[in-house]
């Protein structure tokens, strides 16, 4: 395989290159590339699943596009004889990012306009890990056009596909229920401000250059409330020190978020619940439940 990488490589790029294996990432083969126009960080799937590396890379290039947050730059991203290939600027990541600069990075990125005209969506849909994240554009903005879209395009979504895996009914009834009480999280008078975000940031999906600047990788994007992305940055701990004062000067923090924050953190436990089973099926039910028992 490593000759095939190397040789997709140069017919597309030019020049000779040679690749060694860094294992499995998430749900790809992982290769770093040296040549003369590298070095590269290269992903592979099977050509039938090219969708899923071109969505990433529309994804980085979207952010990029910002100059807000630093993320890997697109070299390309195509197929070659039965092989997808996406391949991106070599980054040397040193660990965590300083946390103030994250913070000020990821509130810009949040306050920049964003396109969709004030409605929620994204151009096309993409991958949550490997769950295809259906992104249709809302029918208008505002609080009614975010309840549209992350009850139907996100919990919905997510309620469906795990029914069709199997999953138990008393979990589909619960998620129903927290969608149908999804206005009372928003009693507070909190608009959702249609941000552009990365939406699967969690502390796998960034890291540091050497000099403490923040890198953003592994997209999901969307055009979404944006405190979705805080609530995903703080399911699976929290982010660095001096993170939230940084956040908050640059792009505001809404009071109600803490209540706001359990309901955004459902829609990624569905989908762990949906990837890799177990104790997130019981987990997703207990907060479903909470949610649609405290809205």
């Amino acid at each position: 395989m490593d000759c095939r990488v190397a040789a997709a490589l140069a017919a597309r790029l030019g020049g000779a290159w040679h690749v060694r294996t860094l294992g499995a990432s998430g749900f790809t083969a992982t290769w770093r590339a040296d040549g003369a126009g590298g070095p590269l960080f290269v992903k592979t799937l099977p050509a039938a699943d090219a969708d899923t590396l071109a969505a990433e890379a529309d994804g980085l290039q979207a952010l990029a596009a910002t100059t807000t947050v630093r993320v890997p730059a697109v070299a390309g991203c195509w197929i070659d004889d039965g092989l997808a290939l996406l391949a991106l600027e070599w980054l040397e990541l040193r660990g965590s990012p300083d946390g103030a600069r994250l913070g000020a990075a990821l509130g810009a990125l949040h306050a920049a306009p964003a396109e969709g005209g004030g409605r929620f969506g994204w151009r096309r849909d993409n991958r949550l890990g490997s769950t295809v994240q259906r992104n249709a554009w809302s029918s208008a903005g505002g609080l009614d056009g975010w309840i549209e879209f992350f009850g139907q395009r996100r919990l919905m979504a997510m309620h469906q596909a795990l029914a069709a895996a199997g999953a138990p009914a008393a979990l589909g009834h619960a998620v129903e229920a927290v969608v149908a009480a999804l206005p009372r999280f928003f009693d507070d008078g909190h608009l959702p401000r249609a941000s552009l975000i990365h939406g699967d940031l969690w502390s796998g999906n960034h890291g540091a250059l050497a000099d403490g600047t923040p890198v953003v990788y592994d997209p999901a994007v969307s055009v979404s409330d944006a405190e979705a992305e805080l609530a995903m940055l703080e399911l699976f701990g929290s982010p660095p020190p001096g993170f939230w004062p940084a956040y908050r000067a640059t792009a505001g923090l809404a009071p109600g978020y803490e209540r706001r924050r359990p309901l955004y953190q459902l829609h990624h436990l569905l989908n762990h619940a949906l990837l890799f089973g177990g104790g997130y099926v019981a987990q997703s039910l207990r907060l479903a439940e909470r949610l649609s028992r405290t809205a």
